[in-house]
């Protein structure tokens, strides 16, 4: 069962059919058929101790369907605002409670085919991002002449090269876009420059626009006239609706609109990990290393409807340190910002909040307003021992807490994410229409070449397996050529098995060997690895793939467009040498080497190691596999 809290207001729409319309301290939130089920069971229990002999095999088709509606019901993620409130689910699937909803039912399903990986809801206008890559939006602003319709608006990019997109933020009237070739789009309202564009010629549009190119991450909000663009360099630019909101200092104090995006000066220092925006101000989390603790708020803004940073203080045009005695030796984990108020979540269980307080969204059991940051009292949490897998989403007047457990990528996965990036494609193949599709070499021939092959004395011979992949291509579509590729880096020959055996025959590509296979061939092929690591006096090599691939960290450095990528070295020295090799392993392959003697020094080391280069956490989880070695080697 999900574990979700909920307070503020309640209408608009109503979660809660039988409660007042203001909620002022947390309470559990249940989906309106949790109770049904729940009496459901109940009666299935006593007919089963009538029947039990008798109704074996339908007992465990219950449990069967259970364990389905269960798995159904996981949280992934909420979006809310006051024009709806969207639950994402681990399956792939959504439910909105729509605000005024014609029908009178809520919740309803949102009728979409492809997996849901993320949903952000606007004041007019929801947006729902797929596993695919394809981004699906509703709204008065978006499909005027049917507001009730999604439509993907991420195929109305011009570039078709750009139409993969890797995640999507909301602003009030106003949608962005991150592609995965690092690229920012926005559609929707421009009335205040929040496209970067003039607002005389362009109010606002219905097709997706560039604003941006080398970015790592958007920043805006469901109530907020304004967005942040960050770079891999964390360069951070705004526009938008001003007012000291961007943080642009006492020079643009005077300027309601910013029109054109503007690199913001005076950023504190250390690395930004979020941007909240609520209305009339931004909050950012910032991360040094050298502080402690590690992680401040900072705010700029109008702060008569937020916070005041100082008795004295209203308003502040630069980011200004929010200081609090609650997170003044606590690491702050997430923030999130609704119409005008913040929750603050930290790592020994507390959330804090301050700001707007008129419906009770901050659950302190009153409805005055709270200009300073003040502590609130939750209800015991079924998962209190691990609070940094619970989250915040802050709608206009409400807010939640909720448990979402940890989700993690595999090697397929990053194998996908990798086939889509274009960056390091280095072969290209024309379709029947003389389409481009692009792929990376390095995996192809690893999928090509038999494991037995000497690969140093094979060139010829991988040129004409090359070359019969060109001629299959050929007579492929466009989207075919994409499901084949799609095919070959994941494994996943379920998809279509006849179109399976036809690759086989026809391309000679094996596709059931498993990637992780693939990745060995990669690890122990020293051709193919172009940059070094270095530790202490040796070296380790590795292929650029692989590390944009696990790495946030060598992402940033070889996408960026300023940073020199070249085969330079880097030094890491803090890891013992069997600390690095287990990484370096695990890196290729998901798994960890039997001969490596674990200790626990180890394993506080690995952390810092995948700390310092930002790996990507997978499943199963590296912790997880150190554990049972750690306990294999030391207790049997």
């Amino acid at each position: 069962m999900n574990e979700i809290l909920f307070c503020g207001r309640n209408e608009e729409p109503k979660l809660f059919k039988n409660e007042s319309n203001e909620i002022k301290k947390p309470i559990q939130f249940k989906f309106e058929n949790e109770n049904e089920n729940e009496n459901e069971n109940e009666n299935e229990n006593e007919n089963e101790n009538e029947n039990e002999n008798e109704n074996e095999n339908e007992n465990e088709n219950e449990n069967e369907n259970e364990n389905e509606n269960e798995n159904e019901k996981q949280i992934k993620q909420i979006s809310s605002s006051n024009f709806s409130t969207i639950f994402l689910f681990k399956n792939g699937k959504a439910i909105e409670y729509l605000n005024r909803n014609d029908s009178k039912q809520n919740p309803q399903k949102i009728q979409i085919e492809e997996n849901i990986q993320k949903v952000t809801v606007g004041v007019r206008d929801e947006t729902i991002l797929t596993k695919e890559g394809n981004v699906f939006a509703k709204g008065f602003g978006i499909n005027p002449k049917n507001p009730k319709e999604f439509i993907n608006i991420s195929s109305l990019i011009e570039d078709t090269n750009d139409r993969i997109i890797q995640d999507i933020v909301s602003g009030e009237d106003s949608i962005y876009l991150l592609t995965l070739n690092q690229n920012a789009y926005g559609i929707g309202a421009n009335y205040f420059g929040q496209l970067g564009f003039d607002s005389k010629t362009l109010k606002e549009t219905e097709k997706p626009i560039l604003m941006m190119k080398n970015v790592s991450k958007i920043f805006s909000g469901s109530f907020s006239r304004f967005v942040f663009l960050l770079n891999s360099n964390q360069e951070l630019f705004g526009c938008g609706y001003n007012h000291g909101k961007l943080g642009l200092g006492e020079s643009r104090k005077e300027e309601a609109k910013i029109q054109k995006l503007t690199k913001i000066q005076n950023i504190p220092k250390g690395k930004i990990i979020d941007i909240q925006c609520a209305a009339p101000y931004s909050v950012m989390l910032i991360e040094d290393e050298n502080q402690n603790p590690k992680r401040k708020l900072y705010s700029c803004g109008n702060f008569l409807r937020g916070l005041p940073i100082e008795d004295t203080i209203q308003s502040s045009t630069e980011f200004t340190e929010i200081k609090s005695r609650l997170f003044q030796y606590n690491d702050i984990l997430e923030i999130s910002c609704g119409e005008s108020h913040t929750l603050i979540l930290t790592r020994y269980s507390k959330m804090i909040g301050f700001g707007s307080n008129y419906y009770g969204q901050l659950g302190t059991g009153k409805s005055s307003d709270q200009f300073f940051p003040i502590q609130i009292e939750l209800p015991k949490l079924r998962f209190k021992g691990n609070i940094s897998n619970y989250h915040l989403c802050c709608g206009s007047h409400k807010s939640f807490l909720y448990y979402s457990s940890p989700s993690f990528s595999n090697l397929e996965e990053d194998l996908i994410k990798l086939f889509k990036r274009k960056e390091f494609c280095d072969i290209s193949f024309k379709t029947e229409n003389g389409e481009i599709i692009e792929a990376h070499k390095l995996i192809l021939q690893l999928k090509i070449i038999e494991e037995n092959q000497d690969q140093n004395q094979n060139q010829n011979q991988n040129q004409n397996q090359f070359e019969k992949l060109q001629d299959f291509i050929s007579k492929k579509s466009i989207k075919e050529s994409n499901q084949i590729f799609e095919m070959i880096y994941s494994n996943n020959s379920e998809k279509d098995i006849n179109l399976s055996f036809e690759i086989l025959l026809e391309a000679e590509l094996d596709l059931f060997d498993p990637i992780e296979e693939t990745m060995k061939r990669i690890y122990l092929n020293e051709n193919e690895k172009d940059f070094i690591i270095e530790r202490k006096e040796k070296q380790y090599k590795f292929p650029k793939l692989i590390l944009i691939m696990r790495s946030e960290l060598y992402r940033g450095m070889f996408l960026s467009v300023t940073e020199d990528k070249s085969n330079k070295v880097t030094d890491y020295s803090e890891l013992s040498e069997e600390a690095f090799e287990i990484l370096e392993y695990w890196i290729y392959s998901n798994q960890i080497k039997d001969e490596i003697k674990i200790t626990q020094e180890i394993i506080d080391e690995i952390q810092r190691g995948i700390d310092y280069f930002q790996l990507n956490q997978t499943n199963p989880n590296l912790f997880d596999l150190l554990t049972k070695q750690f306990l294999k080697q030391n207790y049997n």
